[in-house]
């Protein structure tokens, strides 16, 4: 296809103004695209060309001498020209053997006419050729824009587009999203698409423009796909040249446009889906009414046996500030993101975003609760291992989930679950799992459990107060290593005695009966009563 718009070196063997010439040196350049033809007769002539023209010369200002027309040509190859046409005259009688060599080593063709021939006849021939060709080139280009921007008006358009552009070159091409999954025709390519895949993945951000690379010894030509401020993902076209011609990049760029406007389309319904399903979450878990309609649209896999989890997800803020367009760029990817995940781990998710927290409604059939919990720990894992979470969710977040509950409308509570498992720090992520915290949490709002603590470990917080010193701490490793002191010194790192003089004082202080069974529990209760009040500070 692209041959019918570019005029090569070995086209120009067949015009009638060259069935007296013949190729005396670099045939395996005869592929080299001409985009002009010049007549250079000075020696000196860098600035007189720009890459690609094919050179008519006689060598009358040459002269005879060999070094002259061997940096000549030797400047031709640096240049980038497509290749010389040499007329055989009192200038140019023979070509030296290492000229030839030169051209050969470098692919460069060097054309000889061995009778006199009219260059303005060749120059006038083959630029009305170029200049056809490039028009056809033009008309072909508006075709394919008009064929893509249909395709990209129908269902799958980007595979549509993706095969079109197939059609075109006969090699395997790929689209590769920033976000999502890629696609690739034809479908039996996927090895090829896995080179491209890990590519991409070590560094999206690598290519901004468009270029050829080379990936385990297979050759790509890419082409970024551009929205207004934001690179959507890239075109992959597999190719055996080394060096594509402008062509690639002409067609590629007019396909990039049109699934640039798909990728577009899309987050404008993604955003609007976004706004409403935000909404609907927000009014169940805040115990306002809600549209039995939503209900349908945002949780479609209803099922008799449904139960529902809340799970939520805290961050600190950014370091840097955002505009408010990119806030809900951001919100709309760890929307998508948190989405896919729960998907992905057998759920029916509803999400909300602020800048500070993503609640999702996870839906699940009630016989699975098990699977479900299972699955709900896989999620955290895959966010503590995912390598985007830091430019998603920050430095820093948290994570709680509530119980399961049986109706939408009893998520209040999971909710409020979920964000007292964040509140507690305590290592864990499932209310189900918080253990005595779930006793202490009611104790905190009334202040009782401020009055428990100061009633059995009083004296100690004071003595550590007054005296800078962390009977505290000793006690509660002495608690937990049951009063084994060796152990409790190791893990104190101190001597024995040292912590002997500690533990009579803690005697002295809480009495001599802090280790019978009853005081021991209600003290050990304080302990990590206390651990909560200061962690909800």
């Amino acid at each position: 296809m692209m041959n019918e718009f570019t005029l090569k070196v070995k086209d120009i063997l067949s015009r009638e103004h060259f069935k007296h010439a013949k190729v005396l040196a670099g045939s395996r350049g005869l592929g080299r695209i001409i985009r002009w033809v010049h007549v250079l007769e000075v020696a000196d002539f860098e600035s007189l060309i720009h890459g690609g023209e094919l050179i008519l010369t006689t060598g009358v200002g040459l002269q005879t001498d060999f070094h002259v027309q061997l940096t000549f040509v030797k400047k031709l190859i640096q240049s980038n020209a497509a290749g010389i046409c040499i007329e055989r005259g009192q200038y140019f009688r023979e070509i030296h053997e290492d000229i030839l060599e030169l051209a050969n080593e470098h692919d460069f063709p060097i054309i000889l006419f061995e009778e006199t021939v009219k260059f303005v006849d060749i120059t006038q021939d083959l630029h009305s050729l170029i200049i056809n060709r490039h028009y056809d080139l033009l008309s072909y280009l508006d075709t394919s824009s008009r064929k893509f921007i249909e395709l990209s008006m129908s269902s799958n358009g980007i595979l549509k587009i993706l095969q079109e552009l197939y059609q075109y070159f006969h090699h395997t091409v790929m689209f590769l999203p920033a976000e999502g999954r890629g696609f690739y025709f034809p479908a039996d390519q996927k090895e090829l698409h896995d080179i491209a895949v890990h590519y991409f993945e070590m560094d999206k951000n690598k290519i901004r423009q468009q270029q050829t690379i080379n990936i385990e010894n297979e050759t790509f030509v890419v082409m970024p796909v551009k929205g207004p401020g934001h690179t959507w993902g890239c075109l992959f076209l597999h190719t055996t040249s080394s060096a594509p011609e402008e062509f690639h990049y002409l067609i590629l760029d007019r396909a990039a446009l049109s699934i640039a406007q798909i990728m577009l389309r899309n987050r404008t319904i993604e955003e609007r889906k976004q706004h409403s399903e935000d909404k609907f979450v927000r009014n169940i878990l805040q115990g306002r009414e809600f549209d039995e309609n939503e209900m349908h649209t945002h949780l479609p896999f209803m099922h008799m046996d449904m139960c529902f989890r809340v799970f939520v997800l805290q961050f600190q803020p950014f370091d840097q500030e955002f505009s408010e367009e990119e806030w809900e760029d951001i919100n709309l990817q760890r929307t998508m993101l948190i989405r896919s995940l729960f998907k992905r781990h057998g759920f029916s998710p509803a999400v909300s975003a602020t800048k500070d927290e993503i609640a999702v409604i996870a839906a699940f059939i009630g016989e699975e609760k098990e699977k479900a919990v299972e699955n709900l720990k896989r999620i955290i894992q895959h966010i503590d291992e995912n390598n985007e979470k830091k430019l998603l969710f920050g430095k820093k977040y948290a994570i709680g989930i509530g119980r399961d509950y049986s109706r939408l409308e009893q998520l209040t509570k999971s909710y409020k679950e979920a964000k007292e498992v964040i509140g507690i720090h305590a290592n864990v992520y499932l209310y189900d799992e918080i253990g005595i915290y779930r006793l202490f949490l009611p104790l905190k709002n009334t202040g009782e459990l401020e009055a428990y603590v100061l009633d059995y470990l009083g004296p100690i917080l004071e003595y550590d107060r007054t005296t800078e010193s962390d009977l505290f701490q000793t006690l509660k490793v002495y608690l937990e290593c049951g009063g084994a002191k060796k152990e409790a010194a190791e893990k104190l790192f101190i001597v024995r005695q040292t912590l002997y003089h500690r533990l009579e004082k803690i005697e002295q202080l809480l009495g001599s009966d802090f280790m019978n069974p009853n005081k021991r529990i209600a003290i050990e209760t304080a302990l990590k009563a206390y651990d909560l009040i200061k962690a909800v500070k």
